[in-house]
């Protein structure tokens, strides 16, 4: 078991038969505290694996820094434990030279479950974070029957959710030629889409121009503003969208794609960037 996944004893129950004892692997939930500077700035719930990523990725999505050489590094430090032993559960990071500190008075509780990355803010308003890279100007397109192969592609590269079954996970394509970029699973829906970004940043990717976001689940209002702040043009999920999340995305212009399954899609916002076979949806 790697600290993703754990072990637990479990008693399975089918009505009419006997009951088995035995070991089942679950996802793993630990806390992550993320500090910038030494201040702590957020507590998130989430799955250990791509820690770097997620603290990069939450920097950009609350407007910190949208730059790869705005972030000097990050790092593990002691803490978590009673006697200050490492559990590389918190991490510090160290902002370039000249870059501004995340304002104190944000006006949010920076703490988040696995189930949603905006507890705290203190309204609708605060979460509207300017993006550096607006989408409403992107002109990428994408093939419907492109778009109709992702939900399995990202199925597909689910590993721990083969093991565990209790995993969301988010993944990157190229709208143009479907090729997977990245992918990654937490816990939560949220912390897969900042470590998504965070790789992205790492990588010198920003703005993610001409890409995809696919997400397992729904596309809530939390997803379409970190899709906004990296640059991504297009959102699509397996579930339902939020009505907040539409109208963000018509505020930004960001195509929202939702209930992709099989061969069919509901296309929200900005259908314009689909193409089927007749031409640009409408």
């Amino acid at each position: 078991m790697t600290r993703s996944t754990a072990r637990k004893r479990v008693t399975r129950v089918v009505v009419g038969e006997s009951r088995i004892l035995r070991e089942d692997v679950l996802a793993v939930e630990e806390p992550l505290e993320i500090r910038v500077a030494g201040t702590p700035l957020s507590i998130t719930m989430r799955t250990p694996g791509h820690d770097f990523d997620l603290a990069a990725g939450f920097l950009v999505s609350e407007g910190v820094i949208s730059r790869t050489d705005q972030l000097s590094a990050i790092r593990y430090c002691a803490g978590g434990a009673v006697d200050g032993e490492n559990t590389y559960n918190v991490l510090d990071a160290t902002l370039a030279p000249g870059v501004p500190r995340p304002d104190p008075d944000l006006g949010r509780n920076f703490y988040m479950t696995s189930s949603c990355g905006l507890c705290g803010k203190a309204s609708i308003d605060a979460v509207r974070t300017l993006s550096a890279y607006p989408v409403a100007a992107d002109a990428v397109t994408v093939p419907d029957a492109v778009l109709a192969t992702l939900p399995d592609r990202l199925r597909a590269g689910q590993d721990m959710f083969e093991k565990t079954g209790g995993l969301h996970a988010a993944a990157l394509f190229d709208a143009a030629s479907g090729e997977l970029l990245v992918l990654r699973e937490d816990v939560g829906r949220h912390n897969a889409v900042d470590k998504v970004v965070g790789w992205a940043l790492k990588d010198g990717r920003l703005p993610l121009t001409g890409t995809v976001l696919m997400v397992s689940g729904r596309a809530s209002f939390e997803l379409v503003q970190k899709a906004s702040m990296a640059g991504i043009p297009v959102l699509a999920a397996v579930s339902a969208p939020s009505s907040l999340a539409i109208d963000l995305g018509r505020e930004l212009g960001l195509t929202i794609v939702g209930f992709l399954r099989g061969q069919s899609m509901v296309v929200y916002t900005a259908p314009e960037r689909i193409l089927s076979k007749q031409g640009a949806v409408v």
